[in-house]
Order: structure tokens, then C-alpha cells, then sequence
């Protein structure tokens, strides 16, 4: 029998496959920054961590996150944000892609008389795709000229029949960093329209005055925090969500039945990483070395980075508006064997762009760079 249901659209990051083999080429290879993929080590704490816990893994993980993992994000919000919350408004997740995916459905469950996503025009795609695996409708928001939320732009049909509005803040794939004021507006109009806002928060350690929608209010607030970037452990899948006690205590509840379990060696090794910022700051320190070596000499080719200034993507166009996303990306590849992420990957809105992510070492930056200057090619 032939399905006629949903059929999944290809990932992605799969239509690069034809520039990654033209980057692949040339000699040294493709230096590849299209998809955000931490190549930096483990941190020592989180290793050791993982690996004295084995021997004690033999029974089930706490689903919502051991009460040392608990802890631990609370701690963290609160010496990072200045944000005082209790253990039982933190629940772990099998790293935040996962509770992405997830949240619209569950959310769907608690509130069925709601049936829209909003989310950013501009975006992490698995926002729509976690609508889309809801049966939900997804509804994209426009951005302003900063690359946040355009709030006026959501029409009041779309806000009375919103479950969710996704924030991303720090903004992937835009760097985009927002402020204390606009988190205030967001959860001003959420909470007026009665809607969950979700703040996807993983790249805040990369801002440069971090902050958190957690200080803007609780109510039908959730932050959402990955490991992945700011302890380079995208490898173990581990993040945590925070907020609405109310909420949280009904997610965690519910996630249980679905077995959304992180292994016992990594939430030992989460403990550890949260509670040791000397790492994060060493991170920190790497990718403003890449941001500011890569954006000069991209800019000197004609490419501007004009998103924000979070420390972990640049977000380029042709100074010229002559190239779209995929002729850049296709130029980037062909001349400095460079891999990235055309901008529609993103969203419609997005195709005049290209999305660099600043992961690689410094070493494998700057061949690139040498190739385009004609150096490294022969």
C-alpha cells in the first residue's frame, strides 16, 4: 500500500552534498563551517565525569534529569543571569533539537483548542518541523531590521490560535543578540495573548552581555539550554529546559512516558561542565579569535556579516546584492574550498545570505582564507 500521509522532506543540510565535494577538492580539503558542529575538545571536567559514572549506569536515568543535574542548571541560571529559580522548575532533555521537535506536540496535548507554531521567518529549521510532526500549522514571524521578532506582524487570528511562539536569542542563523527590553516585550505579548513563549537560549554564553528571558517573568515562559555549543559536547545530547514550574512539572511528567532519557554518564558529565566556567571562557575566547580573522578577509572580498554579535556564526551577504545565498556558498566552495549553509536553509527570507559557522580551527580558517587570497591553491 502506498502512503499518502506525510513524507519527509530532505535534511537539510543534505542539498550541500554537490559543494561539499567541489570544497572537498581542493588541496587540503573542505573546510567545513555549514553546519554547527563543535570540533574543539570535550572539556577534561566532563569527560572525567562521564567516565567514572559508567560503572555506576546499570539502572534507568532520571528521566527528568537526576537532582544533581537539577541543581546544577539552577545554579548555572542563577550565577549566569542572576536568575533565582528552584531545581523543580529545571528538566533535563536528550538535548534541546530533541525537545524542539517535541514541545508543539506535547504542548497540543495540554492545550488542544490551539493548533499554530509561530516562529522566526528567519530560523533553526526543526521549529516548523516540530509543528509539522504535530499535525500543527506552522506560521512564520517577520524580523525587524536587528533580526528579531516583528511581533506587530503576527496578525491576532494567528495569536488566538497560537500554542507556542518560539524566541531565539541569541539567533541562529543570524548572531542576532537581543537585550533585557526586548525579552520584556516578548513575554509582555505572550502572556496578553495566553501563548507559551519558548526562548531558545543555546549560543547565550557566545553574546557578549548574555542574558536570559528568565528575567523578563515565569509565567508560560520557558528558556530552553544545550551543552552542545557551550561545553563543545553536541556528541553526548544533553540541554534542560526552565521556567514555568507549572509547566515544567508538566513536561517532565509527560516526557516520561515517552522514555526521553539522557544517559547516566551524561548528565554526571552536564553536572561537572555547568559548574566550571573556566572552559566556557577559553570557548568564548576561540571563537572571537575565528569571528575576527574570518570577518575582515570575507569582508575584503566582498562579504558583509550584518547579523549580530554573537561569537558563533557570521551571517554574510554580497556587499553587491549581486549573489544569492547559493551563489555565494557555490563561490566560497569553488575559490577557498570553504563550506557554508546558503541562507533559505533558513527560511525564505533568509536567501540573500549565507550562514558561516565559526566551529573549525583556527589552522583550517585561515587555509581557507589563504585559498581565496590565491595562496593556497595551485
Amino acid at each position: 500500500m502506498v502512503a499518502t500521509g506525510f513524507v519527509p522532506p530532505p535534511y537539510p543540510y543534505e542539498r550541500l552534498d554537490a559543494l561539499k565535494r567541489l570544497a572537498d577538492a581542493l588541496p587540503g580539503g573542505v573546510v567545513d563551517c555549514s553546519i554547527g558542529t563543535p570540533c574543539d575538545p570535550v572539556p577534561r571536567v566532563a569527560a572525567d565525569a562521564a567516565a567514572g559514572a559508567i560503572t555506576a549506569s546499570m539502572g534507568y536515568p532520571a528521566s527528568a534529569g537526576s537532582p544533581a543535574l537539577r541543581e546544577a542548571g539552577a545554579a548555572w541560571i542563577n550565577r549566569r543571569f542572576g536568575v533565582d529559580i528552584e531545581s523543580g522548575a529545571v528538566g533535563a532533555c536528550v538535548g534541546t533539537k530533541e525537545l524542539v521537535a517535541t514541545l508543539p506536540h506535547l504542548l497540543h496535548l495540554r492545550d488542544p483548542h490551539r493548533d499554530t507554531v509561530l516562529y522566526p521567518a528567519v530560523a533553526y529549521p526543526t521549529y516548523e518541523m516540530g509543528a509539522t510532526l504535530a499535525g500543527l500549522r506552522g506560521v512564520p514571524v517577520a524580523l525587524d531590521a536587528g533580526w528579531h521578532l516583528d511581533l506587530s506582524s503576527i496578525s491576532e487570528q494567528d495569536a488566538k490560535r497560537a500554542l507556542v511562539l518560539w524566541c531565539n536569542e541569541p539567533g541562529n542563523p543570524t548572531s542576532a543578540v537581543a537585550d533585557d527590553a526586548y525579552f520584556a516585550s516578548v513575554v509582555a505579548w505572550a502572556q496578553r495573548h495566553r501563548i507559551v513563549v519558548a526562548s531558545d537560549e543555546c549560543y547565550a554564553e557566545f553574546a557578549p552581555d548574555p542574558t536570559s528571558i528568565l528575567r523578563s517573568g515565569r509565567d508560560g515562559v520557558l528558556a530552553v539550554h544545550s551543552l552542545s555549543k557551550r561545553s563543545n559536547m553536541a556528541g553526548m545530547r544533553i540541554g534542560f529546559f526552565a521556567g514555568d514550574a507549572d509547566l515544567v512539572e508538566y513536561l517532565v511528567e509527560t516526557r516520561k512516558h515517552a522514555g526521553l532519557m539522557a544517559p547516566t554518564p551524561v548528565q554526571h558529565a552536564a553536572v561537572a561542565a555547568l559548574g566550571d566556567d573556566e572552559h566556557v571562557a577559553e570557548q568564548r575566547a576561540r571563537y572571537e579569535e575565528r569571528r575576527t580573522l574570518v570577518a575582515k578577509r570575507l569582508e575584503d572580498a566582498g562579504l558583509v556579516h550584518d547579523g549580530g554579535p554573537c561569537s558563533f556564526y557570521l551571517w554574510l551577504r554580497d556587499e553587491a546584492g549581486a549573489d544569492d545565498g547559493w551563489e555565494i556558498a557555490a563561490r566560497l566552495a569553488h575559490e577557498a574550498g570553504l563550506l557554508a549553509s546558503p541562507g533559505d536553509l533558513y527560511g525564505a527570507a533568509g536567501a540573500d545570505h549565507v550562514r558561516l559557522a565559526l566551529v573549525q580551527p583556527l589552522e583550517r580558517l585561515q587555509l581557507a582564507i589563504d585559498r581565496l587570497d590565491g595562496k593556497g591553491r595551485r
